[in-house]
């Protein structure tokens, strides 16, 4: 068996292309343009990497983007301050504050002071309880995006058995949450789980997420199962080159997986248009009107 590869990459595309037509009739009906403010503290290479990604995808779409770029050792007071302008300007529709934070900051408390209803992030506790108990709410871009995922690969997803490796707020619990909505039988799976393997081998869908490469063997997945791989670990080869490879062992599940997405090209490219997704619909909320249907 050769598992189908599931294009997280082609599917991102057309799901920008659907939030840019959105973007179009709010404009075209209500003089709406959703806005995305990203502020990021600090130089992190690969943080200010991901955030010119955003800002770029985000005018591609048609929406205002605010960057705010702060020095390494700005106060968590001033950080607080922006968070609050943000949250009181009627332009700015969605906050995402880059993690991580320098050390001195208590990210927590800084996620806590964004509006819940411009977390595009979905990290603010009141949208995890909003999915926790099924009412309407930001949801967390990278497991929404594995969830798309998988009932675009699979169609309705009721009845099967999901295990899930990870138990981070981030990923783990929300695509929990996520798949027990969608009518799945869901196990959490983390470090201290009995016997890893055999929970994994039961799974109709795996959704590995711990961040250690390749930790996911062949002889885990049950045949013909369907494997999401949102890990995303850096490894230097013998010939001492760096290459990307996710938390499964690609080369080995492929000859057993029903389909898989790869890494790159998987899970992470439905990250950043999850969250333009997310922000059409925060503005929509917002300002009271329903979110265009795909055909506007």
């Amino acid at each position: 068996m050769t598992a189908r590869i599931i294009d997280g990459k082609a599917f991102a595309a057309t799901l920008r292309g659907r939030v840019g037509a959105r973007v179009a009739a709010l404009s075209a009906r209500h003089g709406l343009v959703p806005g995305l403010a990203v502020v990021l503290v600090g130089e992190d290479p690969a943080s200010s990497v991901y955030v010119r990604n955003k800002g770029e995808a985000t005018k591609a779409a048609g929406m205002a983007s605010f960057d705010h770029r702060l020095p390494a050792d700005t106060s968590q007071a001033d950080l607080l301050a922006l968070v609050d302008r943000l949250n009181r300007d009627p332009a700015v529709h969605g906050i995402l504050v880059q993690l991580p934070l320098p050390a001195h900051v208590d990210a927590g408390a800084v996620i806590d002071a964004i509006d819940p209803d411009k977390d595009v992030d979905g990290f603010h506790v009141i949208n995890a309880g909003r999915l926790a108990i099924g009412r309407p709410g930001l949801v967390p871009c990278t497991p929404l995006g594995c969830r798309m995922l998988l009932e675009d690969a699979l169609g309705p997803l009721r009845g099967l058995n999901a295990v899930v490796l990870g138990r981070s707020t981030i990923v783990g619990r929300p695509m929990a949450q996520l798949l027990l909505q969608a009518d799945c039988t869901v196990t959490i799976c983390h470090s201290r789980t009995a016997d890893l393997a055999a929970e994994c081998r039961r799974a109709d869908v795996l959704v590995a997420a711990i961040g250690r490469p390749a930790f996911v063997p062949g002889d885990w997945i049950r045949p013909g199962a369907t494997v999401i791989d949102v890990g995303i670990n850096r490894v230097v080869g013998p010939d001492g080159k760096g290459r990307l490879v996710g938390d499964v062992d690609f080369d080995a599940a492929v000859a057993v997986a029903g389909a898989i997405t790869p890494v790159p090209g998987g899970v992470g490219p439905m990250t950043i248009a999850c969250l333009l997704a997310n922000t059409v619909e925060a503005a929509c909320r917002q300002a009271g009107v329903p979110v265009p249907g795909d055909a506007a």
